[in-house]
């Protein structure tokens, strides 16, 4: 195998090795794919305005994150059903992801126990809670902070799973090796497809609570002592509601435009959620993001870490364990890169004005 030297490149490695049913579950998007598009395509009508002669001998990317320090502000996005690239899964992830110093966030959807991952040894593990029934999701909570998880990171924007044409076309079934460990026993007669297709698209859409509501969420939150954030925001009005409900932290996601097609890139909305925040809570930001250039523009545009999703399934699938790991290093070297070149040798000297955006003119900050 040629050296991969960036993230795409594992991508189209994973393309090739992988069952066509299973790369096309993770690498695709709802109905016509304009929005999975539009969230890497966006990245690229910004601008960097580099600073030159600024001393840039010394660098650092380290952060906090919810109090906790990590490496530097790129994390482990929730993504399911890891056994899907890889037999080790979820444990081989959590291990790289530790290795890095950074965090993981575990997706209820995962193919081992919230246990077996905490048990791979020490790392900052934050879990992501479906509400399939409100019943299971309390049990979950609880599950996750005896186990050491230091955040709920609760999705809203998936009452039910959006159309992906892929799985429909492919009618989507799992192996009889791999199954949703966290919600065992829901939908287990959905284990082979039936028409149209997909048989998780079938569960999420008899079992997911599409009661939920803000007055819930609240609940939820009363239910533990860890930070609790919200995925799945796209608009100030819903951050201004998490504001008002106390959240710790805002997640900006469309789902890796899984979900509701033609919906904005993130990147396109974040400053948008960043002022309606206002610094009450951090604010982060998902999808599209492939290179340390668009972790820079994603922080200079107010975002106080990014989630990264696809390309840690594709580095998995590829080299397990290590493949994760090259996936986050490679992430991180690239940001540092272009930390040096834009004269930014601290996370603190990235700003709004180290980018340029489509809807400001060339001059307009000189």
């Amino acid at each position: 195998m040629a050296r991969v030297v960036n993230v795409d490149e594992y991508e189209d490695l994973a393309r090739v090795k992988m069952p066509k049913m299973y790369y096309d579950f993770y690498a695709g998007g709802a109905e016509d794919k304009w929005t999975l598009r539009e969230n890497r395509s966006a990245f690229s009508r910004i601008r960097i305005r580099p600073q030159v002669l600024v001393d840039v001998s010394h660098t650092d990317l380290t952060t906090s994150v919810l109090g906790l320090k990590i490496a530097c502000p790129i994390m482990v996005a929730p993504t399911a059903l890891h056994k899907l690239a890889h037999p080790e899964g979820e444990l081989a992830t959590a291990r790289a992801t530790a290795a890095a110093n950074t965090v993981m966030v575990v997706s209820t959807s995962s193919s081992h126990t919230i246990e077996e991952i905490a048990d791979t040894g020490p790392g900052i593990r934050f879990f992501q809670l479906y509400i399939f029934n409100k019943v299971r999701a309390m049990e979950l909570v609880a599950r996750a902070e005896k186990a050491g998880y230091k955040a709920i990171v609760l999705t809203v924007d998936t009452p039910i799973l959006g159309r992906r044409e892929d799985d429909l076309r492919n009618r989507l079934v799992l192996p009889p090796d791999v199954s949703m460990k966290l919600i065992d026993g829901i939908g287990e007669q959905h284990s082979q497809p039936t028409e149209p297709g997909s048989s998780l698209a079938a569960v999420a859409s008899e079992y997911k609570d599409k009661s939920i509501t803000w007055k819930d969420v609240q609940a939820f939150m009363k239910l533990t002592k860890l930070p609790f954030l919200l995925k799945g925001i796209l608009t100030k009005e819903d951050a201004l509601k998490a504001i008002d409900i106390c959240v710790d932290g805002i997640i900006v996601s469309n789902h890796g435009g899984r979900q509701l097609d033609h919906v904005p890139a993130t990147i396109s909305v974040l400053e948008e959620v960043v002022a309606a925040a206002a610094g009450r809570c951090p604010v982060f930001v998902d999808g599209g993001i492939r290179r340390g250039t668009d972790v820079f523009k994603a922080l200079a545009l107010g975002a106080s870490g990014v989630f990264v999703g696809r390309p840690v399934l594709f580095g998995l699938a590829i080299d397990g364990e290590q493949g994760v790991k090259k996936v986050l290093d490679m992430l991180k070297d690239e940001l540092r890169t272009t930390m040096v070149i834009a004269g930014c040798p601290t996370l603190a000297h990235i700003n709004r004005s180290s980018v340029q955006t489509p809807e400001e003119k060339p001059s307009s900050k000189l």
